[in-house]
């Protein structure tokens, strides 16, 4: 069953990469940095902790871990649309109802765009 065995390796890996960019994140912005560079900075860490972790554990094959600049280069395009995203999201609900909120809406956005990434790194990025 390789889909559940991926599965639960993306959910472990994914709440380490969401613990370390929801930390980034508000440690940024506790310190002065606007909700959109510190969203760039803290997602550019756990993609660059994510992409390895997945490619090596949850994506490998009997052949090993699946990495290399070809997947790399499909993993940061995905990765810039993902974060435009994000980052619209996230800032948006820093300017309509405060960085609090913000600090709070950052785990539910990526928790969500979590589930559609998993497919789309499962169909085009590790394939």
């Amino acid at each position: 069953m390789p889909l559940l065995r991926q599965g639960s390796h993306y959910i472990a890996f994914g709440v380490l990469q969401l613990l370390l960019d929801w930390a980034l994140f508000v440690g940024l912005t506790a310190l002065g940095m606007s909700a959109t560079p510190a969203n760039l900075a803290s997602r550019t860490s756990a993609a660059l902790l994510g992409f390895w972790l997945n490619g090596r554990y949850t994506f490998a094959d009997g052949q090993g871990g699946r990495l290399g600049w070809r997947r790399f280069v499909r993993f940061w395009l995905l990765w810039l649309v993902m974060t435009a995203v994000s980052t619209v999201l996230v800032a948006t609900v820093e300017v309509h109802l405060g960085l609090a909120w913000a600090w709070l809406a950052k785990p539910v956005v990526e928790g969500g765009l979590a589930v559609v990434n998993f497919f789309l790194l499962r169909h085009v990025v590790y394939r």
